[in-house]
C-alpha cells in the first residue's frame, strides 16, 4: 500500500487548508506533521524545504513546496484538472481567481482594528461584485453541476471552500446568487466533502487570536 501524503505546516488553515480540501475531496487520506516552535521550522528550513518555505507535502517520493505546484500535482494525479488542454486552462484560470480572493481572507486575521474592518469590507465588495458574479455567470451559461465539463475539478473544490470562508465573515454573501447557492448544496452533499465537513475531520477551524499568536511566534 502506498504511503499516505504527509503535510508539514502549523496546526491551522493558512495556505495548507486548500491542499487539505483537495486531498479530502479526492478521497485521499493524509498525515500531518505540525511544527510548533520557530526552532522546529528553522530545522526544517535547513534540511527539507527547497525555498525555506511551507507548506510542504511529501508525496510519491517528492517533497513538494509552493502551494500552486502542490495543488496542480494533486489535481492532475486524481483527475481534478480537466481531461484536455482547454479544460486544464479553464480550471487553472478559475483557480487563480479564487486564490486571489482567498489571499485577502487568509491575511485578515492578522490585521487589527480599522485595518481589519477595511479588509472585511474589501472581501465583501470583491466577493459580491467581482468573483461571485463571474462564477454565477459560468453556471448560468452552461447549466451544469460543475464549473468545467460537468466534472468535479480543483476549481470546484476551491470555489466551495472560498464560499464557506466568505460566509464566515459575511453570512448573507450568497444572497442574489441562486446558482452558487445550488452549487454549495451540491458540493455539501458529495460523500468525500460531507466527510471533510463532519466533526472530527482534519479540516481546521476559523483562525482565532490564539492561532494568530502562535503563527507570529513561529514565523516572525
Amino acid at each position: 500500500m502506498a504511503n499516505k501524503p504527509v503535510l508539514h505546516y502549523v496546526n491551522g488553515r493558512g495556505r495548507m487548508e486548500t491542499i487539505r480540501w483537495l486531498l479530502a475531496a479526492a478521497g485521499v487520506e493524509f498525515e500531518e506533521k505540525f511544527f510548533e516552535t520557530k526552532e522546529q521550522l528553522q530545522k526544517l528550513q535547513k534540511t527539507e524545504l527547497f525555498f525555506q518555505q511551507v507548506p510542504m507535502v511529501e508525496i510519491d517520493g517528492m517533497k513538494l513546496v509552493q502551494t500552486r505546484a502542490i495543488l496542480h500535482y494533486i489535481a492532475e494525479k486524481y483527475n481534478l484538472l480537466g481531461k484536455d488542454l482547454k479544460e486544464r486552462a479553464l480550471t487553472i484560470m478559475y483557480s487563480e481567481g479564487i486564490m486571489d480572493l482567498m489571499e485577502l481572507i487568509i491575511i485578515c486575521p492578522f490585521l487589527k482594528g480599522e485595518e481589519q474592518i477595511t479588509r472585511i469590507t474589501e472581501i465583501t465588495n470583491k466577493a459580491k461584485t467581482r468573483y461571485f458574479p463571474a462564477f454565477e455567470k459560468v453556471f448560468k451559461s452552461h447549466g451544469q453541476n460543475f464549473l468545467v465539463s460537468n466534472q468535479l475539478s480543483m476549481a470546484d473544490v476551491q470555489l466551495f471552500e472560498v464560499i464557506l470562508m466568505v460566509e464566515e465573515k459575511v453570512p448573507d454573501a450568497l444572497s442574489g446568487f441562486p446558482s452558487l447557492q445550488a452549487f454549495k448544496t451540491r458540493m455539501s452533499n458529495l460523500p468525500t466533502i460531507k466527510k471533510f465537513l463532519a466533526p472530527g475531520s482534519k479540516r481546521k477551524p476559523m483562525p482565532d487570536a490564539k492561532y494568530v499568536e502562535e503563527v507570529i511566534k513561529i514565523f516572525f
